[in-house]
């Protein structure tokens, strides 16, 4: 008998891979409001520019260990020995750019979270408080950027953080559930929609 989970529709994206999965499934597009969480998956996007997400989902055990589970107070006062030492870490990107970019973003978000209050509230407003929700029938439907996206990043870019363009940001709002974009014969995507 064919386990039931292996009988449902999903996003081909996520493949066969169980860690991509187990993804698809349980977070992608699940409407997140925690700032911790965000502010995580926020620089994992940045850490995936250029590479599949996969790949960086495979280091994300690592990347928590690393950067001190993505405290932003803790990676805001990282020093260029403590950069260095990053650098030599095989279970990361070991990117110049990037690494000194969840420096950078660390203090870009306290900075907001300080005039703000919340990261979440911040986020969401751009998207009037509710997940947008698309009805793609198939992945050529789905767009890289949407003026949203564009907007938003062009307000964290102003807000001093990197690695946020206009892509990397849709790829953030698919993730954390801004935006909908489960296929709708995915099993998800009813879910997801009848969770919000």
């Amino acid at each position: 008998m064919i386990p039931i989970m292996e009988l449902l529709t999903r996003c081909p994206w996520c493949g066969t891979d169980p860690l991509y999965v187990a993804y698809h499934d349980t977070e992608w597009g699940v409407p997140l409001y925690d700032d911790q969480q965000l502010f995580e998956f926020l620089l994992l996007e940045g850490a995936q520019a250029g590479l599949s997400w996969i790949t960086i989902l495979r280091k994300r055990e690592n990347y928590r260990r690393a950067f001190d589970q993505f405290d932003p107070h803790k990676i805001a006062h990282y020093d260029e020995a403590k950069i260095a030492s990053l650098l030599q870490d095989e279970g990361i990107v070991r990117n110049r750019l990037k690494v000194r970019g969840f420096v950078q973003n660390s203090r870009a978000y306290l900075d907001l979270v300080a005039a703000e209050g919340s990261f979440s509230q911040w986020l969401w407003q751009f998207v009037d408080g509710r997940p947008q929700r698309n009805q793609l029938a198939s992945m050529a439907d789905a767009l890289p950027e949407t003026a949203v996206s564009r907007a938003l990043s062009k307000a964290l870019k102003q807000r001093g953080f990197t690695f946020v363009g206009p892509t990397i940001i849709y790829a953030f709002m698919q993730a954390t559930g801004m935006v909908n974009d489960h296929l709708v014969s995915c099993f998800r995507y009813e879910e997801i929609s009848n969770e919000q």
